[in-house]
């Protein structure tokens, strides 16, 4: 490698030689604060605050039959390795060079036609990508995958991860059981809360480890329209992101947080609008320019900066927003006057607007639309 931290000829990682396509930068000794979403920070935190979390975590982590899951993927599907999917073992160990993950997690192929990817484990992660999504994505676009799932690793995220598959198939079995249920299902649902965060986290780190946002977006955009990537159009793609968000009217705002409670992902156009967001911000050119939080000094991190820094991110979002719901609450922080009118005619239909506290309320008849 060379001084200016650009990965050069290759590679010899546990003995085994690992040529990349092209030159990547590495980042030495980086922590994954350094892309990790500020709402996936804090939602951790939060979840971790959550009444009866820490009795159900420390009870699940010792009745979780993590041993049994190890050797269903072992018994079951096809272990990567020099042997087997050579090209992702390549990529695998890539990745784990580039975020500098010590230990290089086992990973396996299963036979699934829906694509999907996942880092599970408590004690150790383990990587297991469908073959759906194999048969999918073109090199850099699987690059940029095995990188998200590197970032999960190296997050810790894998640890929760399994919680909320076990507690979601567990609430499924206990919902005969009044109580039972909606005591597992508050913990499922901030876990599914934080999970969906942590997905943007991973995007940034699949992006740090490929270095092609084209191939990020392209893989994205496969997940959300398959192989007919000659039939899109990124801008297209992204302006549905843009849509989504600023589209409808409250009633809309509240069926998109109803859609998206059940999930475990963020939508997908919202993914790629929010990692090019993230491609294009001076906090991305700074990691790869080298100036990025290290791991050694993750212990001296404190707890209420993390807050600091979500509330800041979550207010810009808010500020930010098209979103009509959003642009409500920014204006009610703000101050702004006629609210409950402004409530009444986004419900009715119509998207909400500014008005003036020395400005006489519109006629009902004939309501004003946004500039």
């Amino acid at each position: 490698m060379s001084d200016d931290g650009h990965e050069q000829n290759g590679h010899e990682q546990n003995g085994h030689e690992n040529v990349p396509s092209r030159q990547r930068r590495r980042f030495p000794g980086i922590s994954s604060r350094a892309y990790e979403h500020p709402a996936d920070r804090s939602a951790l935190v939060a979840l971790r605050k959550l009444s009866g979390f820490d009795t159900v975590f420390k009870a699940l982590s010792g009745l979780l039959p993590e041993r049994s899951l190890r050797l269903m993927f072992l018994s079951d599907s096809v272990r990567v390795s020099d042997q087997q999917f050579a090209y992702l073992n390549d990529m695998l160990r890539d990745a784990c060079y580039i975020l500098d993950l010590e230990k290089v997690p086992p990973m396996y192929v299963s036979q699934d036609p829906k694509p999907n990817a996942m880092c599970i484990g408590l004690d150790e992660p383990i990587i297991v990508v469908t073959t759906g999504l194999v048969d999918l994505l073109d090199e850099e676009e699987m690059r940029a995958v095995v990188g998200h799932e590197v970032g999960h690793a190296l997050s810790g995220h894998a640890v929760y991860r399994t919680i909320l598959l076990f507690l979601t198939s567990l609430a499924i079995r206990v919902a005969w059981i009044p109580l039972g249920n909606l005591a597992i299902m508050a913990i499922v649902t901030a876990l599914r809360e934080w999970f969906r965060k942590s997905e943007l986290s991973a995007d940034r780190a699949g992006l740090l480890v490929g270095q092609d946002l084209r191939a990020s977006m392209r893989g994205l955009m496969k997940l959300a329209g398959g192989h007919h990537l000659h039939e899109m159009n990124v801008d297209a793609f992204l302006k549905q992101a843009e849509e989504y968000e600023a589209g409808g009217d409250l009633r809309d705002s509240v069926l998109k947080i109803l859609n998206v409670l059940p999930r475990s992902h963020p939508f997908t156009t919202v993914r790629a609008a929010e990692l090019k967001k993230w491609a294009e911000s001076r906090d991305y050119q700074r990691i790869m320019d080298g100036h990025y939080p290290r791991r050694t000094e993750d212990k001296d991190t404190s707890v209420t900066d993390s807050f600091r820094e979500s509330a800041a991110s979550y207010a810009s979002n808010v500020k930010g927003s098209k979103d009509p719901l959003m642009k409500l609450v920014s204006d009610i922080a703000g101050g702004a006057g006629d609210l409950g009118g402004r409530v009444r005619r986004g419900f009715g239909g119509f998207t909400t607007t500014t008005t003036r506290d020395d400005e006489p309320p519109s006629d009902p008849e004939t309501p004003r639309s946004d500039n």
